[in-house]
């Protein structure tokens, strides 16, 4: 039974650790005690928990909604781990107060797991901006300064090479049909294993020199690929059988069921690696960036150059990140491709009137967002000071007198604080790298990250706001 946001029974357990004066650090406290105010929230996380569930009602008690959203929140705060998260809450007594656990027995960390992937983007971007809404409510924020800025998250795989993405395909496809087989034993004459042949013209190519490249990497490519069409033309062929073939029992049949929709999903993308290894290698003509395939595990992942030199390319998403002079961010967006940056100023002026009801009196960016016609929307828009440097051509004497204005180097300082909650972001929240699967995960992933930031900035608002309190009153 999923409990939604309601609250457990207090036990006598509860009630000793509150006698021994057990308290959370007053970051922590003020969190909980914003949280609790924010029942819209955990009716959100509610929802998501019971979405797809054909009796919610009935059977074995589930974590609640409250017990969710704040382990959600304090493994991005404190970026562990779902195992560390669970060793954490069940050894620590403050952090069992906080995710009101208490003296409950903590679930093991697949719990979490599937709790947490219960959790859809479309939920997790409500909850930034109902957080955002409280944030201008309190007073925290009223969207008078925005500083925008992108960064690259990277999807969790791999450096991908042609090799590497055909071996990854024989290697699942063949452990597909083979657990396919574990329960259609009739059709074990049908399975040929390849991985073992394929492995090996693999790890040739990996170990090539760059004078054997010249001779021998396109005919051990020709072996490799042979030996991936093969293996895809098997499971195609495991597949239609199983579609129509029925298991031993119910668990069997559903497992079989399970493997089908695999071999469904992983079958066309072997299909894209062998046409763009065909058409690289063999063929020796380009294949745009857009329709790569980088990881048959990712596919979602893009390929993006930002002209840094120590980082030529990255995997992964670029993501826009809108900031205000509190630290709050309040507009983030996963753009798809490598859209150039200054794409992103009328879109994220747009969206920044839409919730704030007004422009910003202060835009600023790096160059990198610069264009006459950027500077002339904003400008058009009602912004007062708009503080992009620009990139490329002379500059008039206007623009030159401009940007060496005291405002203007002012903006400059100011924008570049986003760079620091870019670093925070990444090193402090886990948004470096994104280990969750799926393009829904990666969204998840970003918008925890978000979350976590903007309730730690209301935390320590509320938290020095309580300080004056205390000082003026002393």
């Amino acid at each position: 039974m999923r409990q939604g946001g309601q609250r457990r029974q207090v036990t006598f357990a509860d009630l000793e650790l509150r006698a021994q004066g057990v308290r959370l650090e007053p970051l922590l406290q003020f969190l909980s005690e914003f949280l609790d105010q924010q029942l819209e929230l955990l009716e959100l996380v509610s929802r998501d928990l019971r979405r797809g569930l054909k009796r919610p009602d009935t059977g074995r008690e589930g974590l609640a909604a409250l017990q969710v959203l704040r382990s959600f929140v304090l493994q991005r705060v404190k970026n562990w781990d779902l195992r560390e998260l669970r060793e954490r809450v069940a050894d620590g007594l403050t952090l069992r107060v906080f995710t009101g656990f208490y003296a409950d027995q903590v679930p093991r960390h697949q719990a979490f797991h599937r709790a947490f992937s219960r959790l859809t983007p479309e939920t997790v971007r409500k909850l930034n901006e109902a957080v955002v809404a409280v944030a201008v409510g309190l007073g925290i924020e009223d969207g008078s300064q925005l500083r925008v800025d992108t960064t690259v998250v990277q999807t969790n795989i791999a450096f991908p090479t042609d090799s590497k993405l055909l071996w990854d395909c024989v290697r699942v496809l063949t452990r597909l049909s083979g657990r396919v087989v574990e329960h259609l034993p009739q059709l074990s004459g049908r399975l040929h294993n390849r991985t073992r042949c394929a492995r090996r013209r693999m790890q040739e190519l990996q170990r090539m020199s760059p004078v054997k490249r010249r001779t021998e990497q396109v005919p051990t490519y020709r072996a490799l690929i042979k030996v991936t069409a093969q293996v895809v033309d098997n499971a195609r062929a495991l597949l239609q059988v199983a579609k129509v073939a029925r298991a031993a029992d119910a668990l069997a049949q559903r497992d079989l069921q399970r493997l089908s929709e695999q071999l469904e999903h992983y079958a066309p993308l072997a299909d894209r690696v062998l046409n763009q290894t065909r058409l690289r290698v063999l063929e020796g003509e380009q294949v745009s960036a857009r329709e790569k395939l980088y990881s048959i595990f990712e596919p979602h992942t893009d390929l993006i150059k930002r002209g840094k030199t120590n980082i030529p390319v990255e995997f992964g998403h670029k993501v826009l990140l809108a900031e205000s002079r509190r630290g709050l961010i309040t507009d983030y967006q996963i753009l798809g491709g490598n859209p150039a940056d200054e794409a992103q100023v009328e879109p994220s002026l747009q969206r920044h009137r839409q919730q704030f009801g007004r422009v910003p009196r202060v835009y600023a960016a790096d160059r990198g967002f610069y264009s006459g016609t950027n500077v002339a929307l904003l400008s058009a828009a009602g912004v007062a000071l708009e503080s992009i440097p620009q990139r490329g051509g002379r500059k008039t004497p206007e623009r030159a007198a401009y940007e060496k204005s005291r405002r203007f180097k002012r903006a400059q300082k100011f924008r570049a604080g986003i760079e620091g909650r870019i670093s925070v972001l990444g090193r402090g929240r886990g948004m470096k790298c994104c280990r969750l699967r799926g393009r829904a995960g990666f969204e998840v992933l970003v918008g925890a990250a978000v979350l976590a930031n903007n309730l730690l900035i209301i935390a320590r608002y509320l938290e020095d706001k309580n300080k004056r309190r205390c000082r003026l009153a002393a």
